[in-house]
């Protein structure tokens, strides 16, 4: 029974877990934030699964995830790679994505993290 002026609890939306719409807040070690479209996100399984996992990760309720690894121009070369991975991932165009020799190490540690 809800009292006076009492809403009944806000119902959690399961297709909202399943739906790539809305975005996700990836922050970097040195604590820069990006908010990069949630479909985007997807692009890694590792993100993919932290997000919509029925295990209650935090990363799912807060829409963001922390990463004390990852410095900032890496994250911001995956949150890039992300999106032309996207773009391109139809195969009807081709397009390479640049990479700088001096990341590559690093960039690529990031990516088997994230599964990408």
């Amino acid at each position: 029974m809800v009292g006076k002026g009492d809403a009944p609890a806000p119902r959690e939306p399961e297709d909202e877990e399943e739906d790539n719409g809305g975005v996700v807040k990836l922050i970097s070690a040195e604590g820069f934030e990006f908010v990069v479209d949630k479909k985007a996100a997807m692009v890694s399984n590792t993100l993919r699964n932290m997000l919509t996992s029925p295990g209650g990760f935090s990363e799912s309720r807060q829409g963001e995830v922390r990463f004390p690894e990852i410095s900032t121009h890496i994250l911001e070369k995956i949150c890039r790679y992300f999106y032309w991975s996207l773009h391109y991932s139809s195969g009807t165009e081709l397009a390479e994505f640049a990479i700088d020799p001096e990341i590559t190490l690093e960039l690529m540690m990031a990516a088997n993290y994230l599964d990408t």
